[in-house]
């Protein structure tokens, strides 16, 4: 049975990006629209934040001292002793009109992530795999990315394009985190209440997705079947990911909504704990 509380009530308008690092024992997670990372001690749940240059959607974790910023005009590294930030690697930079979604990290260290258009734009976004200094455009022609994610062995790869209400699938190398097949529908959505949003992989390879626009969190298992639903006090969920044993973090979003709505949705843009029997499965270093 699982039990959903409020972890942060800090309302962010387009919360994203939840990514916990175990060593630091915090969860990082943005707010892509208002230019903010924030971030939670799990052990005293003490909340800091930092504002940001330009929007700023996900994270990696490279080594101890830096982290790996997915921002509007491609890959920057954080110092977080100083934090300073320097930009690593341009991706679309030269385009005003799209930044950066979803993200997640191999197995390999590979950083699989996405773009799309400011305006969600037709097809304007993309979904790129960076690996130790080179980027590679996977797919291209994407409206909203979402669902990255891999299953533990690292030889399969999930995403998702919000607006065509299908989740894929593909297999790719353990080593690199290229793929090595074409894409597979693993989850049609279509005619389906909500959006499949952001995603992770449990220990088990269950996918867990945040259904934006439903209250909505789904466990699939390895086959795609829906094991479970889980409600969330938000209308909009966007991505989820695990801070520790059963425990997984839930951001939220007030995008697009009217006054009226957001005063209706009382808890629109917090940040949920779902406490519910998963073995975790924590994101490796990405490998720069």
């Amino acid at each position: 049975m699982a039990e959903v509380s409020i972890l942060s009530g800090t309302r962010c308008e387009l919360g994203e990006g939840p990514l916990y690092d175990p060593a630091r024992d915090t969860l990082f997670w943005f707010d892509i629209v208002g230019r903010k990372r924030h971030a939670m001690n799990m052990a005293d749940r003490m909340e800091t934040s930092i504002d940001l240059p330009e929007m700023t959607s996900a994270m990696a974790v490279i080594d101890g001292d830096r982290d790996l910023l997915l921002t509007e005009t491609g890959l920057s590294v954080l110092d977080t002793k100083s934090g300073g930030i320097v930009q690593h690697v341009s991706v679309e930079a030269d385009n005003a009109a799209t930044r950066s979604n979803d993200a997640r990290v191999h197995p390999s260290g590979a950083f699989w992530f996405g773009t799309m258009g400011k305006r969600a734009e037709k097809e304007a976004g993309a979904i790129y795999r960076y690996f130790r200094g080179t980027v590679d455009k996977l797919y291209g022609n994407v409206t909203i990315p979402n669902a990255i994610c891999f299953s533990p062995d690292g030889a399969k790869a999930y995403f998702a394009d919000t607006a065509a209400a299908k989740l894929m699938s593909v297999a790719v190398d353990p080593a690199t985190g290229a793929p090595v097949s074409d894409p597979e529908v693993f989850i049609d959505h279509s005619g389906g209440k909500g959006g499949l949003d952001g995603a992770v992989i449990d220990a088990d390879g269950n996918l867990w997705n945040a259904r934006w626009g439903a209250s909505a969190l789904d466990c699939y298992s390895p086959s795609g079947d829906r094991l479970l639903t889980i409600a969330v006090p938000a209308r909009q969920p966007s991505c989820p990911a695990f801070v520790g044993d059963g425990l997984l973090a839930v951001t939220s979003a007030w995008e697009g909504m009217n006054h009226t709505e957001r005063e209706a949705d009382t808890h629109a843009g917090s940040t949920f704990l779902v406490s519910t029997p998963v073995r975790p499965k924590y994101e490796s270093a990405v490998a720069l």
